[in-house]
């Protein structure tokens, strides 16, 4: 909703000061320049990226157009999932886990919290790494370079729709450019006709470069930086996860070790110690 909204901003910013200055909106109004910079840029966004960064682009494009999921009911859940996997574990073992690890979608313990097992990527990382603390052949700090190793590959796997996004947005201006100079090149075929018809050509040959320049940094360029946004957001639920497991691996009671997944989350989705306990209560008496 925000991208829409921000859209309309820069369309009356720009389009409402350039009809209050006099000018005439039609004159902007020029498809065929459209269509050599939206060309221009799609082919070259083609060019410039594997099949893989093409479909997670497409992908990640009609996520931009939607709120943010990683609230902070969402963290409570989590944090509450993560309680009762270690408290099940500190009372009947780490074998008692098993089941739940291997089919978590027909476990009743992560059936609780729907909205974190509807995260199939959380709940592959989460049970992966149970599998492991299950096994007892890891310490703590293997562990941690391996779940370091693995958020750093889902960091730079996420971050390519991004820069797919950012190199398309860079690209536009001088594919208005290249309009530009195409309707310059036209313009000066014409050189014969009169003054008025000359100055149209010139007008419309200058609309190129102005549609490059505001497609790259008020349509396509935010884009990119808002998918990277929503990138670090959707990190911060594995180190959650990761600093939680850690710490109970290191001895810490399922409450304390949950503390410690609460305190590096972003202070706008963090709940309160309090606000945390009581959902955990409340979970637990389901």
């Amino acid at each position: 909703m925000l991208v829409i909204i921000g859209y309309i901003v820069v369309c009356a910013g720009v389009f409402g000061g350039f009809a209050l200055n006099g000018g005439h909106l039609a004159a902007l109004l020029q498809p065929l320049e459209l269509v050599m910079i939206g060309g221009g840029a799609a082919g070259a966004f083609l060019v410039g990226n594997n099949g893989k960064a093409i479909k997670a682009t497409l992908a990640a494009l009609p996520t931009l157009f939607q709120g943010s999921r990683y609230t902070k009911d969402l963290y409570m859940e989590l944090m509450s999932l993560l309680f009762d996997i270690l408290s099940k574990v500190r009372k009947e073992g780490l074998m008692s886990i098993e089941g739940d690890i291997d089919s978590p979608h027909e476990s009743p313990l992560f059936s609780k919290y729907p909205a974190v097992l509807h995260d199939h990527h959380i709940i592959e990382f989460m049970a992966d790494y149970l599998r492991l603390m299950v096994s007892g052949n890891m310490d703590a700090f293997q562990i941690e370079n391996l779940m370091d190793n693995e958020i750093d590959t889902h960091h730079h796997e996420g971050m390519v729709p991004s820069h797919a996004l950012a190199k398309l947005g860079d690209g536009m201006p001088a594919f208005g450019i290249v309009a530009a100079v195409m309707g310059v090149v036209h313009t000066m075929e014409s050189v014969g006709i009169p003054p008025a018809e000359l100055g149209i050509l010139i007008a419309h040959a200058l609309v190129g470069t102005f549609l490059g320049i505001l497609l790259a940094y008020g349509f396509v360029g935010p884009l990119a930086s808002l998918l990277e946004q929503k990138l670090e957001e959707s990190t911060k639920m594995y180190q959650c996860v990761k600093v939680t497991l850690l710490a109970s691996l290191n001895g810490y009671a399922p409450a304390l070790a949950v503390e410690f997944g609460r305190k590096v989350l972003y202070s706008t989705e963090r709940p309160t110690f309090a606000e945390l306990e009581d959902h955990i209560k409340k979970s637990k008496s389901k």
